[in-house]
C-alpha cells in the first residue's frame, strides 16, 4: 500500500488559501495547514460572530427557553438523587486526601445512570439535554470537584460525545451501552512534545497489510481515566494524503479497548489539585485496532477532536459555575458572621467589594452558560465554537477570581486545611482545597492564551473570506487585484455602518432596563468591530503577532456577550416570577463592573507597552538579565 495517497480538495482549502503563509517556517506551515483543515466552515454564523462584525442578531439568544417539561421533572428527579448520593457517600476531603473515587461511590455513580446523562435513552443512557448536564456539573463540582472531574471527561470528551458526534449505527449501538452503564472512558490526544501543534503528533497508526486494521504506536500524555479507563478515543498520524501534489499530515481518531494486548499504562501523574483524577501516560505498542473504530473517518481525527473539545468544552464552565457559587455561600456566611471593630466584615467597604464581584460574576456566568447551553439545545448542529470558547475562558478565569476573593474573605483560615480546622472546632470550609482545584480549569481544555487566539482567528474568519486572498503573496496577482476589488466593495458599505447608531434593537417585551442595557452591547460591538478593522489595516499580516493585543479585543468579546446573556437571562428570572428589584441589582451591578473592564481593554489597544514588553522578555529569555535573578538558591 503506497505511504501516499492523493485526495480530493477539501472545502476548508478554499479558507486555507486566503492565509499568507509564505515567510512561515516548514513547522508553522504544517501546523496551520492541519489546524485550518480540521475548522469548521459555516455560513450561519453564530451570535457572538456577528457581534464581531459590529452585526446585531439577538433572536440567536433570545427569549431564554426552558426545557421541555418531561424532561424537566426527570432532570429534577435526578437532581435530588444525586444530591443525596453525594451528601451520604462523597466525601470529597477523604478522596482529596487519598486520591482515590472509593469503588462504591463508583458504583453508586453507575446506578444512578450519572455515566451516561447525555447518551439517548435507546443506547441505555438517561438522554438528558445540554442544559440539564450543566445543572448535573454544576452540582457534583459544588461538592467535589474530583468526582465531576471524572465524569465529565468520561462523557465530555471520553467515547460518548465523540460517537455521538460522529460515530456510525454500529459503533454507537457497540460500545455506548457500555459507557452508560459505567465502563470508564478516557481520551488520549496530547503528547510530551506535542502541544497545540498538531502536526507534531509521533503515534502512529498504520495499515496491516490486510488493509482490516491499524497498528498503534506512540505514547499520550496526561490522559485522564486513562488509568482506569476500559475504552479510549485515541488521535494518531495515519499514513499523509496528497493535497495539491504535496504531503498533508493526515490524523484520525480511534475507539481503542484497553485490554487489548500493546496497551500500557506506564505513570500516573500527580497535581496539586484533583489528586483523584486518574490521569497518567499510556505507550502503544503494535496495538491492533480494527478499520471499523476509526470515529469519523480517515485523516478526519483532529476535526473529531476538536469539535468534541468543542462540545464537552462546556462542562468546565458549569463546574466553574458550581466553584463559584460555593465561593459566594461561604463569603456570605463567614461575612456576615466574622466580627471585626465592632461590626461584621461584611459591612466593611474592602470586605463587601469582593463579596459583590463573586455575586455578580457568578451571576453572570450562569447566565453564559444557560444561554449557550439552550443553543446546544435547540439545534445540535448550531455554530456554538465562539460562545463555548467564551464560557470556558470567561468562567474559569471568573471563577477562579472568586475563589481568590474567597480566600482573601476568609484570611488566614482560608489557607488552612480543612483537617486542622475540624480539628481546632472550627467549621471546616474547604476553600484551600478550592484554590488548589480551581486552578487547573484555565490551562486544560483549552487554556485561556490558546482559547483567547482561537476566539481571535474565528472573529478574523469573515475578513479573510473578504480580503485574505488580496493580502496573500502567495496567490497571483490577478486574482489578489481582484479580490482587493471586491472588499473594497463590502467595507465601502460595512465600514460607514459601525459608526451608526442603527440596528440595535432589543426583543420585544424586555424589561426597560434590561433593553437600555442590551442595546448598549449593540452599540459596543460595532466600537468593537471597526477597532478590530483598524488593527487589521494598521498590522496586515502581522496582527497574528500582536497576540497581547489580540487578547483584549477576545475580552471585549466575551464581556459583551456575558452582558447580553445576563440581559436575557434575567430576563427569563422576571418572567418566573424572580423578585424584579434582587434580579435588576444583579445585572446592574455587572453590567457596571463589566463595562469599566471594556473601557480599560479599549483604552489598552490605543495606549499600551506591548512591543517594548516583547522586547524585554525576549532578553529575558535569552539571559541578558540573569543579574536580576542574583541572591536566590
Amino acid at each position: 500500500m503506497s505511504s501516499v495517497t492523493p485526495e480530493a480538495p477539501q472545502k476548508t482549502e478554499e479558507t486555507r488559501s486566503v492565509i499568507d503563509m509564505s515567510k512561515m517556517s516548514e513547522g508553522q506551515r504544517a501546523a496551520l495547514q492541519v489546524t485550518e483543515a480540521a475548522r469548521e466552515t459555516v455560513d450561519d454564523l453564530s451570535f457572538v460572530a456577528h457581534l464581531f462584525m459590529g452585526r446585531w442578531r439577538p433572536g440567536k439568544i433570545a427569549p431564554l427557553t426552558d426545557v421541555d417539561a418531561e424532561e424537566k421533572a426527570r432532570a429534577d428527579g435526578f437532581l435530588a438523587d444525586l444530591a443525596t448520593f453525594l451528601r451520604a457517600h462523597v466525601d470529597p476531603d477523604a478522596i482529596d486526601r487519598s486520591g482515590e473515587i472509593p469503588a462504591a461511590v463508583l458504583d453508586g455513580l453507575a446506578k444512578l445512570g450519572a455515566y451516561g446523562i447525555k447518551v439517548p435513552q435507546k443506547y441505555g443512557g438517561l438522554g438528558f439535554s445540554q442544559t440539564t448536564y450543566g445543572r448535573v456539573c454544576q452540582l457534583i463540582a459544588s461538592h467535589c470537584t474530583n468526582t465531576f472531574a471524572h465524569l465529565s471527561i468520561h462523557q465530555s470528551v471520553g467515547v460518548p460525545q465523540p460517537l455521538m458526534l460522529f460515530g456510525t449505527e454500529e459503533q454507537k449501538r457497540k460500545f455506548l451501552p457500555r459507557v452508560a452503564a459505567g465502563e470508564i472512558s478516557a481520551f488520549a490526544l496530547t503528547e510530551a512534545g506535542v502541544g497545540s501543534d498538531p502536526a507534531r503528533m509521533q503515534t502512529t497508526a498504520t495499515p496491516t497489510e490486510d488493509g482490516e486494521a491499524f497498528l498503534l504506536n506512540g505514547e499520550k500524555l496526561w490522559c485522564s481515566n486513562g488509568t482506569r479507563a476500559g475504552l479510549l478515543i485515541v488521535a494518531a498520524q495515519t499514513p499523509p494524503k496528497l493535497v495539491d501534489g504535496k504531503p498533508r499530515t493526515q490524523i484520525t481518531t480511534f475507539v481503542v479497548e484497553a485490554n487489548t494486548p500493546g496497551v500500557a499504562v506506564v505513570h500516573r501523574s500527580q497535581f496539586m489539585g484533583h489528586r483523584a483524577i486518574y490521569n497518567g501516560v499510556l505507550r502503544f505498542t503494535d496495538v491492533r485496532v480494527p478499520r471499523a473504530n476509526i470515529v469519523g473517518g480517515e485523516g478526519r481525527g483532529l476535526k473529531v477532536a476538536l469539535t468534541t473539545l468543542n462540545a464537552g468544552r462546556l462542562s468546565i464552565p458549569a463546574a466553574s459555575l458550581g466553584t463559584a457559587k460555593r465561593a459566594l455561600q461561604i463569603a456570605r456566611e463567614w461575612a456576615g458572621t466574622r466580627i471585626q471593630w465592632g461590626v461584621p466584615i461584611g459591612r466593611h467597604a474592602a470586605v463587601a467589594e469582593k463579596v459583590r464581584r463573586i455575586a455578580a460574576h457568578a451571576f453572570a456566568l450562569e447566565a453564559m452558560l444557560l444561554t449557550t447551553s439552550r443553543i446546544v439545545d435547540r439545534d445540535k448542529k448550531a455554530d456554538i465554537r465562539l460562545e463555548a470558547a467564551m464560557c470556558k475562558l470567561w468562567g474559569t478565569e471568573k471563577a477562579w477570581l472568586c475563589v481568590d476573593e474567597l480566600m482573601q474573605v476568609r484570611g488566614g483560615r482560608g489557607y488552612e486545611t480543612v483537617e486542622s480546622l475540624r480539628a481546632r472546632g472550627e467549621n471546616p470550609y474547604p476553600v484551600e482545597r478550592m484554590m488548589r482545584d480551581a486552578r487547573v480549569t484555565t490551562i486544560f481544555e483549552g487554556s485561556s492564551e490558546i482559547l483567547r487566539l482561537f476566539i481571535m482567528r474565528e472573529a478574523l474568519d469573515p475578513h479573510l473570506r473578504i480580503a485574505g486572498i488580496a493580502l496573500n503573496t502567495e496567490r497571483p496577482w490577478g486574482e489578489r487585484l481582484a479580490s482587493a476589488a471586491k472588499a473594497a466593495g463590502f467595507y465601502a458599505w460595512w465600514y460607514p455602518r459601525q459608526w451608526l447608531p442603527i440596528g440595535g434593537a432589543a426583543p420585544a417585551g424586555m424589561h426597560p432596563r434590561l433593553a437600555r442595557h442590551f442595546r448598549r452591547v449593540a452599540g459596543l460591538s460595532r466600537r468593537m468591530a471597526r477597532t478590530l478593522f483598524h488593527q487589521m489595516v494598521k498590522f496586515g499580516p502581522q496582527l497574528e503577532k500582536r497576540q497581547v493585543l489580540l487578547g483584549r479585543i477576545a475580552d471585549i468579546g466575551a464581556d459583551l456577550f456575558a452582558l447580553a446573556a445576563t440581559c436575557v437571562h434575567a430576563q427569563k428570572l422576571l418572567e418566573d416570577g424572580e423578585a424584579e428589584e434582587k434580579v435588576l441589582a444583579l445585572v446592574d451591578d455587572f453590567q457596571a463592573l463589566a463595562t469599566l473592564r471594556i473601557r480599560q481593554n479599549f483604552a489598552g489597544i490605543a495606549h499600551n507597552a506591548d512591543q517594548h514588553g516583547y522586547d524585554l522578555a525576549q532578553q529575558v529569555v535569552a539571559g541578558e538579565h540573569t543579574w536580576v535573578e542574583r541572591g536566590i538558591l
